[in-house]
């Protein structure tokens, strides 16, 4: 039953497993997520939080069932990152649908210090580079607010 609930929840109820770009699936899976806690930045905060640390949790113990470091199915990291990409945006179409894409950009470069930090143990070496490419595409987004006219 443990089993069952840590890949669950690594996997996003079994989205890892979509048989094509399951990255990308779970960050797109995420965009109503997004749309749901937009406007409760405590909660958005919380729930952003409650994957992080679910996921480092669920990450690690995932690759020891799955026998590989930073398994393909587990897309916990790509949920909180596409989050952190998304958060405290302003309420235009334009900004979610700019945060997948960067996100998903720099989640594939993984720009310093990104793909270093997948050497780190267990969940954590799953999770934090997709906390930094979300950082990255939301601090892109929120110098280009400075730009953009709307």
């Amino acid at each position: 039953m443990m089993r069952l609930l840590i890949l669950g929840l690594a996997t996003v109820g079994g989205a890892g497993f979509f048989p094509v770009a399951s990255g990308t699936f779970a960050s797109l899976l995420t965009l109503p997520l997004y749309y749901v806690l937009r406007d409760h930045v405590g909660l958005y905060i919380g729930v952003t939080l409650a994957c992080l640390i679910s996921g480092i949790w669920a990450g690690g113990r995932a690759e020891t069932y799955l026998g590989e470091k930073d398994p393909h199915p587990v897309v916990i990291d790509e949920v909180v990152g596409q989050l952190v990409a998304a958060a405290f945006l302003p309420h235009h179409l334009f900004y979610p649908i700019a945060a997948f894409f960067l996100f998903r950009l720099f989640d594939i470069w993984k720009p310093f210090p990104a793909y270093a930090s997948q050497r780190l143990p267990g969940g954590w070496g799953i999770m934090v580079d997709d906390v930094i490419a979300g950082v990255y595409a939301n601090a892109l987004l929120q110098l280009g607010r400075l730009f953009l006219p709307w």
